[in-house]
């Protein structure tokens, strides 16, 4: 049996080769851990993220936590700023600690305005459509048979189709 050689030919993973340069970036702007920047969305939440971005964290002269500056548009400054408090649990969660102590939104960058003008738009998850049996769906479309609107027909129809696969299953 001949043993498999450990070596890669001088190729290395990409994420190893940016890995330093990422946590040196992310580290001028405050971030001691870019995982708060890299995973924005499933920190935050996707309805959240796309809304905002995270810019920089400041630290105090006192030392007792650091300000993290949240980037956003205009129009969805309030709804954002409502959000503050939730922004910084869910951030001191990724922390381990009461790293974040405030909050602060803008709608320019902290480095000027060339860079507040972010796209927010994320792309969404297509819905997974589940297959129900042709049984199932003969049962519903006969349910739903007199609504006149098609559009709240359909909306019936899967909902009906999900409530009874969901029935069977049991």
């Amino acid at each position: 049996m001949t043993q498999r050689r450990g070596t890669t030919y001088g190729f290395a993973r990409t994420s190893k080769l940016l890995e330093t340069r990422v946590r040196n970036a992310s580290e001028t702007r405050g971030f001691a851990q870019s995982r708060v920047l890299t995973h924005w969305e499933e920190i935050v939440g996707a309805d959240l993220a796309a809304m905002s971005r995270p810019v920089e964290v400041s630290y105090g002269r006192g030392g007792f936590g650091a300000t993290l500056t949240v980037l956003t548009t205009g129009a969805m400054a309030p709804m954002v700023e409502m959000q503050r408090e939730q922004i910084r649990a869910r951030i001191n969660g990724v922390y381990g600690y009461n790293a974040i102590a405030r909050v602060r939104v803008t709608q320019t960058a902290a480095t000027g305005f060339a860079e507040g003008q972010v796209d927010f738009q994320h792309r969404r998850a297509k819905p997974v459509q589940p297959d129900h049996a042709p049984e199932i769906l003969r049962e519903v479309r006969a349910s739903t048979g007199e609504v006149g609107d098609p559009g709240l027909r359909a909306a019936l129809e899967r909902l009906g189709a999900n409530v009874i696969s969901k029935g069977k299953r049991r």
